[in-house]
């Protein structure tokens, strides 16, 4: 059994906090963030998301395809143990409960990245897995730093609408050949993105970006971290069970070849009485506040549904999953479920 020598929580890390519609310094991220996902519990805000590559007050929308915003009294700066926020109501509503995904890239200034043939502003962290790449045109090969090949790229426009094009291994071997759209329940597609991705660059074209400013988030699997997969649906309330190598922290589930939300889940807004069962999410590609379903087992080693739904437990499904612990920690002493 593989193990990490790193902490998860060093590289992401879920936070729950409360708005107070002014300026809200939210710390207990537990290192600084670069790239933060915001979404309202209790209303149907949309979700927020900023990076350190694009700055700050630079909003983007995961569940729509709107171009990036300005807001000023939106996030605000990135801390060493957090990030601050003005009083825009989606992230910081008076009284509001909210939640925010962090993860970890560089934590430095980003830098000028010539691996492809246009150049890119980048934020990588080899250890975890996880760049954010800047870069205008349209087609060509972009460099993303991670040193290792990507096994999920998602792509957005930021100068005007466009949704947010991903490419996923748990799609196919080829991810040069698929193609599945963040914003939207749609089903998986197959389309061509001009080559496969290495590990130095990604490949773009007409199919997946604009000849504007682009924004992609890419993650490499790493053993004890980080998963990205598929898995088949039983149709059973005792769901397959998905080997991870890890108890995990995060998890986003996709049924990727009918219609069906995308599904995101944490281990720090179960309501279950501190079993195993997480019992509430969100639909990535919707505003809903938060849903409570009987869904899934967070355990040791992976997750299993414990449910027939057919969003969840049926068919074939995609995956991008965080660890709370790996399987085996650094000593060497195995971990074991809630």
């Amino acid at each position: 059994m593989a193990y990490i020598s790193f902490q998860p929580q060093d590289y992401f890390n879920t936070k729950l906090y409360t708005g107070n519609g002014s300026t809200n310094a939210i710390t207990g991220v537990g290192f600084q963030p670069d790239w933060v996902w915001i979404k309202h519990r209790g209303d149907t805000h949309d979700h927020n998301a900023y990076d350190a590559v694009r700055g700050v007050t630079k909003m983007i929308t995961p569940n729509e395809n709107y171009a990036e915003s300005t807001v000023a009294a939106s996030l605000t700066s990135f801390d060493s143990d957090g990030f601050t926020l003005g009083n825009v109501a989606r992230s910081n509503a008076s009284g509001g409960s909210l939640v925010s995904w962090n993860w970890r890239a560089s934590n430095a200034t980003a830098v000028s990245n010539t691996d492809g043939s246009i150049t890119s502003t980048v934020s990588a962290n080899t250890t975890s897995g996880f760049s954010i790449v800047k870069w205008n045109g349209q087609t060509g090969t972009v460099g993303h730093g991670l040193g290792a090949k990507p096994a999920f790229i998602v792509v957005k426009c930021l100068g005007i609408p466009n949704s947010w094009v991903g490419t996923h291994q748990g799609l196919g071997t080829n991810m040069n050949d698929n193609y599945i759209i963040l914003n939207s329940n749609g089903a998986g597609g197959s389309t061509n993105w001009g080559g496969e991705p290495t590990s130095s660059v990604f490949y773009i074209n007409s199919n997946v970006a604009e000849n504007n400013d682009n924004i992609a988030y890419c993650f490499a699997e790493k053993t004890g971290f980080s998963k990205f997969s598929s898995y088949q649906g039983n149709s059973s309330t005792d769901g397959t069970f998905v080997y991870t190598g890890f108890k995990p922290a995060f998890l986003i589930q996709k049924r990727s070849d009918t219609t069906a939300n995308w599904n995101l889940f944490d281990n720090k807004r179960s309501t279950a009485g501190g079993s195993n069962v997480i019992d509430d999410l969100f639909y990535v590609d919707a505003n809903n506040a938060e849903v409570s379903h009987t869904s899934v087992d967070f355990l040791s080693n992976g997750f299993k549904f414990r449910t027939s739904d057919g969003a969840l437990n049926t068919g074939a499904n995609i995956y991008m999953a965080f660890a709370e612990e790996p399987l085996v920690s650094s000593n060497g002493v195995p971990n074991t479920a809630r």
